[in-house]
């Protein structure tokens, strides 16, 4: 399904959607370049999982864990060189958690992504509004 945004607050609420129909085991794979919104709609998947604490990109730590009515394990594979190096650092065992697994830069790690991964791409168009396509469930 394909949404247009114009605004941050347009892309929070869009992941407040989505972080609604999420249940325990559900992986989401958020693709985009740099300053597209992922996590900008990863705080909008947070506050629906009941998160309060602030909610920033792990592009030093990787990985940041959150606790709400599902625990959410935010992943940003930014610096990471691939498959390799994600198991390396214990990342499969989050992609078949009992909470929501969010993955910034998940093109890196692909071929490992289970079956029932929801994938959110998200383009910056020239007027600066995002398209935002979710596929993998139905909001």
């Amino acid at each position: 399904m394909l949404y247009c945004s114009t605004s941050a607050e347009e892309t929070a609420e869009l992941g407040f959607r989505l972080g609604q129909a999420c249940s325990a085991g559900t992986v989401i794979s958020l693709r985009g370049s740099l300053g597209a919104g992922k996590t900008v709609l990863a705080k909008g998947i947070a506050r629906a999982l009941g998160i309060t604490e602030a909610i920033v990109s792990p592009t030093f730590t990787l990985m940041q864990e959150y606790e709400g009515r599902l625990s959410l394990h935010h992943m940003d594979l930014y610096r990471i060189s691939g498959s390799d190096e994600f198991e390396m650092i214990g990342g499969e065992e989050m992609l078949h958690g009992n909470g929501v697994t969010l993955i910034e830069w998940s093109e890196k790690i692909e071929d490992m992504l289970p079956d029932w991964t929801i994938f959110v791409d998200i383009r910056i168009m020239p007027d600066q509004s995002r398209e935002i396509t979710i596929e993998g469930i139905e909001l």
